[in-house]
């Protein structure tokens, strides 16, 4: 079975709560969740994000995979180190594009 961590949409039309649930991936997002391991209020000021620590380390420790979102709200929490992305739409001029494929 398949595990992730991520987020579980409840709340009200245009505003949104999430819980931070642990599920296999085949369920609906809504759908039967294994445990509760967090909330995430985006609208409130300061952003409101409640996770328990200890169970977020033992779900990843025996195998389960955060979706991205949930990947970088544990990350600004401190559980996760954030992934450096590099953007894809990197302009870089003709004339240093052909200097770089005549060097490899």
């Amino acid at each position: 079975m398949a595990v992730a961590i991520r987020l579980k949409r409840l709340g009200k039309k245009k505003k949104p709560v999430y819980r931070v649930v642990v599920a296999d991936q085949r369920n609906q997002r809504d759908g039967a969740t294994i445990e509760e391991v967090g909330f995430y209020d985006p609208l409130q000021e300061p952003i409101l994000i409640k996770v328990k620590e200890d169970r977020i380390k033992y779900w990843l420790s025996v195998g389960a995979k955060p979706t991205k979102p949930t990947e970088r709200l544990l990350a600004s929490v401190g559980i996760l180190k954030a992934r450096k992305v590099e953007s894809a739409n990197q302009k870089i001029a003709k004339k240093d594009r052909k200097s770089e494929d005549s060097e490899d």
